[in-house]
């Protein structure tokens, strides 16, 4: 089955070139199926590259995704046209009535603020909350998976002497986990913070699981069955080329940057990054959208009861 998107939107025609399945909203509308309806809170600057990266990745499972785009309400992107926020997001007061199978909140690159110090933390509080009520599975990623467990549990984020960057190994420490179903015993994962979350902060709080950490840059993928939540703090999305772009975007500015680790080969930079993380990250998401679909509610009224 296909993502539902609008055919405007640029993940489309990315995603179709890829060989992704995808399907305009009135095609989709013909097909006697509910589709399962997943939030993207998009947190990012860089909203389209953001929206292919998740987009693919929920849009390879053999289910019907109809993906909606969201934003914080008052925050004012400066990276992305405002014709595209306005055509293809809604902010958030305007969707908060409506129930989600799953939803996605993205990273920021504000790990340096204060959770209570960014300009849109009220209403992400509120975001954080209403996931209670009305969305079945929720998954935040990087800062908003910090963020999230930061709310829920009061674990706080602490600040590296240096950036953690690069691919780095992770070890499967939950194999019988239906959200690893398929995966190794360990795998690369792209990593790209200036904060970690520490394991025995993690493992103080009851019924908090770790799925997934390394023994370089520390726990990475934590499950929280009482919020019916995922937090990952590293980056499966990733395209091949985003830790390269990062890299070449501090190195034109003249910020101090290590070559990304186990990225290039040989740590060349003047060689092509290999990409060892992507069957990994189809995994991991298309895991997490079948329990979703396994678990889900069919009547949208009861997601949250």
């Amino acid at each position: 089955m296909p993502i539902k998107i609008p055919a405007s939107l640029p993940a489309h025609d990315v995603l179709l070139s890829e060989g992704v399945m995808v399907v305009d909203p009135a095609s989709a509308d013909r097909q006697d199926i509910r589709p399962l309806k997943i939030g993207l809170l998009n947190l990012m600057p860089k909203k389209i590259q953001t929206e292919n990266q998740f987009a693919r990745l929920i849009g390879a499972t053999p289910l019907q995704i109809e993906l909606s785009l969201i934003r914080m309400s008052e925050h004012k992107t400066k990276n992305t046209a405002a014709e595209h926020m306005k055509e293809f997001y809604r902010p958030f007061q305007s969707v908060k009535e409506e129930k989600f199978d799953g939803l996605i909140i993205t990273g920021a690159p504000i790990e340096h603020l204060a959770f209570e110090d960014v300009t849109y933390w009220e209403e992400l509080t509120e975001v954080m909350n209403w996931t209670q009520t009305n969305v079945h599975s929720t998954f935040g990623v990087c800062w908003g998976g910090m963020a999230m467990i930061n709310h829920f549990h009061g674990i706080q984020k602490h600040i590296l002497p240096a950036k953690a960057f690069g691919c780095f190994r992770h070890k499967n420490l939950a194999p019988t986990s239906p959200f690893l179903r398929g995966f190794s015993d360990d795998c690369v994962i792209p990593v790209s913070r200036w904060t970690e979350m520490r394991q025995p902060e993690i493992d103080a709080v009851s019924n908090l699981k770790t799925l997934l950490g390394s023994d370089e840059t520390g726990p990475c993928l934590i499950e929280d069955p009482d919020h019916r939540a995922l937090y990952i703090f590293n980056h499966f999305e990733y395209d091949s080329d985003t830790l390269k772009g990062e890299y070449d975007r501090d190195v034109a500015k003249g910020v101090p940057i290590n070559v990304p680790c186990n990225y290039y080969p040989n740590d060349d930079p003047k060689q092509e990054p290999q990409n060892r993380w992507r069957s990994h990250a189809h995994l991991l998401y298309g895991n997490w959208i079948n329990q979703i679909y396994q678990s889900t509610p069919f009547d949208t009224r009861l997601i949250g009861a």
